[in-house]
């Protein structure tokens, strides 16, 4: 009961992401030209993780993100059967968030200013994968690598971790927003994307691959580099 109350837990989170932060970068726009809504987008992402961090953090960790449960599971921080378990309830809710997104904008007419329910794409960097890989490896990197820091049994952060979190996924945002759209979460860029070519827009499929790879290669580096730097403060 307790391990399906984690994966319940880690569904509503990634959910309320979803909604709150692809929501945000759908209602105000979140490209370079127009600041206040990429500033908004990025506040939005990071603010959902301090907002669920202190909700079901003590429950399954707030992971919400499957690269972040990649580098807890390097890191021998979970089970390869909650870390499955996990990623499977990540993605299921941000399904879930953005079917809830498209009913919502679809019903009240909103103009989506994605044009894509959020979805993450590689036009900021001139449609190169490599770039993109690039990117969302180099960001996810910085994220989880302060996830493992704040939240390591030495850090002493306490109540501050989730706060920590957060700003610093909204400072990776305001990086690359204007590049990728900023992913740094396998589960996040793949609700959106689904739901979208189930809406016949199957323009972000093609590079969704780039908005996987890229956190999980960022997410393992992060944990390979962390242990390599605890292991020699022992």
């Amino acid at each position: 009961m307790n391990s399906l109350k984690k994966y319940i837990a880690e569904f509503i989170g990634t959910m309320v992401l979803v909604v709150l932060g692809c929501g945000t970068a759908m209602l105000v726009g979140c490209d370079a030209a127009n600041g206040c809504g990429y500033i908004l987008t990025a506040l939005a992402f990071g603010l959902v993780i301090v907002a669920m961090a202190y909700s079901i953090g003590n429950i399954s960790g707030c992971h919400i993100n499957p690269a972040v449960s990649l580098g807890v599971l390097i890191s021998g921080g979970m089970s390869v059967a909650d870390f499955i378990a996990y990623v499977v309830s990540q993605c299921l809710g941000a399904f879930a968030g953005a079917g809830i997104l498209a009913a919502i904008f679809n019903l009240g007419g909103v103009k989506d200013q994605t044009g894509g329910y959020g979805t993450n794409g590689l036009a900021g960097v001139h449609d190169s994968a490599v770039a993109g890989l690039l990117v969302e490896a180099v960001l996810t990197f910085v994220f989880v690598l302060a996830i493992l820091g704040v939240t390591s049994k030495k850090a002493n952060h306490g109540s501050f971790a989730g706060i920590v979190i957060g700003l610093t996924l909204t400072l990776v945002h305001i990086l690359g927003i204007g590049l990728t759209g900023t992913s740094v979460n396998p589960a996040r860029s793949f609700g959106p994307a689904i739901v979208a070519a189930f809406s016949g827009n199957t323009a972000a499929m093609g590079s969704l691959w780039v908005f996987i790879v890229g956190p999980f290669i960022g997410a393992a580096l992060a944990a390979g580099v962390y242990k390599f730097l605890e292991a020699k403060n022992d």
